[in-house]
């Protein structure tokens, strides 16, 4: 086994949270979700976050729950889609496992996303389109990319299971 911890970046609605879960039954190991985490510390969802508090905060938020989870093994860490870009989060995470960039084409993520507000940087469609292509340049620092464009979960699974035992 190549690593004991594995982290899964990505843009939104690139399938961080649903490829962690399977990847972690699959090697029995456990599955936590920053944004799903910075929720339950909070006690509010990132789209409140954003609108009471801004982006800062949200970031500030982000990295404490992420530096928790350096350390512990046997984990898979599904990371918000902004996590990695931040040269720290990043140094963190490629110093404490593997990190494994499912790369989604822009039309997919748009696709993807659901309606309703839930992604608060999705609502300007020119910003968002900007802001994926900028951290793209981040994800590039990653130990490991996938093509998960058109991919299945099991496919995806299958492929890190591959990389992670040779």
């Amino acid at each position: 086994m190549k690593a004991d911890k594995v982290y899964l970046i990505g843009f939104m609605a690139a399938g961080k949270t649903t490829v962690a879960r399977a990847l972690a039954k699959r090697l029995d190991w456990r599955a936590v979700d920053i944004d799903e985490l910075v929720e339950q510390r909070e006690h509010q969802t990132v789209a409140d976050i954003f609108a009471k508090h801004g982006e800062p905060y949200f970031r500030a938020a982000e990295r404490a729950v992420l530096l928790e989870q350096v350390g512990p093994r046997h984990l898979v860490v599904a990371t918000g889609g902004g996590t990695f870009v931040d040269p720290q989060n990043r140094a963190a995470m490629n110093g404490d496992g593997v990190s494994v960039w499912l790369d989604v084409p822009f039309d997919r993520v748009i696709a993807r996303l659901p309606a309703g507000g839930r992604r608060p940087l999705a609502a300007d469609r020119s910003e968002f389109e900007r802001l994926f292509h900028l951290r793209r340049a981040a994800y590039e620092h990653a130990h490991l990319r996938l093509d998960a464009g058109r991919a299945s979960v099991d496919a995806l699974v299958e492929q890190l299971m591959d990389w992670l035992e040779h």
